[in-house]
């Protein structure tokens, strides 16, 4: 709720900045709002029921933002292709939904949970772990993995401030607090939890080498969001499902950041977004670049920065989990985490400083990010900054209590001691 209701009101405040050339803010305002309230109804869900209705009602917000500018081919195919390549997902999640119903004749999650294990004891779990294979269907959907992630990047055809809440820090994150919440669904269905570190690792690997070759600006951010929404799987995968949410908590931070940055930048340059025709604009958007260097080293987990504290902890848990599917998620991470960083330093040479390839009426009106804009800039880089570190002893580690009851992880899955 912090996380969605925080980066929720920063990328608001932003957007009064970013759209005040546009003649249609209030609808747009309206849009943004809408989507913080589903993705609010989506957090606090104590059922399968509610927990749809949020669902569905981000992926309504998404395509009603990605198409916002609707005199655009590409915004309406991009907003048609997220709405089917959702309804895949959202199939999926709703044949678990019925599994679960037809099963225990409710979709209450605590009376649910509290069942599970004598249906287990009794039944075995083939039939959970078909439950659960659905279940993650509607995750593989909504968090953009192999698959079902060809809708992501083309969502970037929506304003920039849609990209930074909706397909970076909030919704596509969705997926994965559904797996996280039904922990202890997905601990009695081991099988499926292999299936997800699989997927989870080969997303990772996937989106980290597509997005070296991307040259839209923000087609590059996307693409690792793609992959570190991987990362956050296979941790679920592994059954370590604190860290997991630890990721997706710091990943909201710095990818909001670099998302807003790189809106300042295309605000600046008069909506270019070609890292081909950008370049030298060190000297001109310092502030921006500062902004987007902290987020950049928070992405690729520079020792210190917030991103380095989960992620270094997803490829440790990764790789003390002794299996086939741990190694294999162990190693495509680990090769997924250079390319991240090599993207990342690509994406600041090429827009920063290259010799410009900028047409010259563009560089005179090139202006750094007005107060409107740099505020949530400043707000999110102390949380890329210092998130990590302040909160890493209370929500990780075999000794923390955060969580009390709502993750469920069985002892024999308990690897952080390892």
């Amino acid at each position: 709720l912090v996380i969605v209701t925080g980066i929720s009101a920063l990328v608001h405040c932003y957007a009064t900045g970013y759209m005040s050339h546009d003649p249609h803010i209030p609808r747009f305002m309206a849009y943004l709002s809408l989507f913080t309230f589903f993705m609010l109804m989506l957090i606090t869900a104590e059922n399968f029921v509610q927990m749809f209705l949020g669902w569905e009602g981000v992926g309504l917000c998404s395509y009603l933002l990605i198409n916002f500018w609707y005199t655009r081919i590409q915004a309406n195919k991009a907003a048609m292709k997220a709405m089917i390549v959702n309804r895949v997902g959202a199939f999926g999640f709703a044949l678990g939904i019925f599994g679960f119903y037809a099963t225990f004749h409710t979709v209450d999650f605590a009376t649910l949970f509290a069942q599970i294990p004598a249906y287990v004891a009794v039944h075995g779990d083939a039939w959970i772990t078909v439950l659960c294979l659905f279940l993650f269907v509607g995750a593989v959907g909504k968090s953009a993995q192999l698959g079902l992630h060809t809708w992501l990047p083309d969502a970037m055809e929506g304003p920039t401030p849609v990209s930074a809440l909706i397909h970076a820090a909030t919704m596509v994150t969705a997926g994965i607090f559904m797996m996280i919440r039904c922990s202890p669904l997905f601990e009695y269905a081991p099988t499926a939890l292999i299936v997800v570190t699989i997927f989870g690792a080969m997303t990772a690997f996937m989106a980290a080498t597509t997005g070296m070759l991307q040259n839209d600006l923000k087609k590059v951010i996307a693409y690792s969001t793609c992959s570190q929404l991987g990362y956050m799987a296979f941790a679920v995968g592994l059954s370590q499902y604190s860290v997991s949410m630890f990721h997706l908590m710091n990943h909201a931070y710095f990818k909001a950041l670099l998302f807003l940055s790189a809106g300042s930048v295309i605000h600046a340059v008069a909506d270019e977004q070609d890292m081909r025709r950008m370049g030298g604009l060190l000297r001109l958007l310092p502030y921006t670049y500062v902004m987007m260097l902290i987020g950049s080293m928070a992405l690729m987990g520079f020792p210190f920065l917030t991103g380095f504290y989960s992620k270094d902890v997803i490829l440790e848990v990764a790789y003390a989990h002794y299996s086939v599917a741990g190694t294999f998620a162990h190693w495509l991470g680990v090769i997924s985490a250079f390319f991240t960083a090599f993207y990342s330093f690509r994406l600041i040479y090429f827009t920063f400083f290259r010799d410009t390839n900028a047409y010259r009426t563009t560089i005179e009106h090139a202006h750094d990010a007005p107060f409107a804009m740099g505020f949530p800039l400043f707000v999110l880089s102390l949380g890329a900054l210092f998130g990590g570190y302040l909160t890493r002893d209370a929500i990780i580690g075999p000794g923390s209590n955060y969580w009390g009851n709502a993750i469920v992880t069985l002892p024999e899955h308990a690897i952080l001691l390892d």
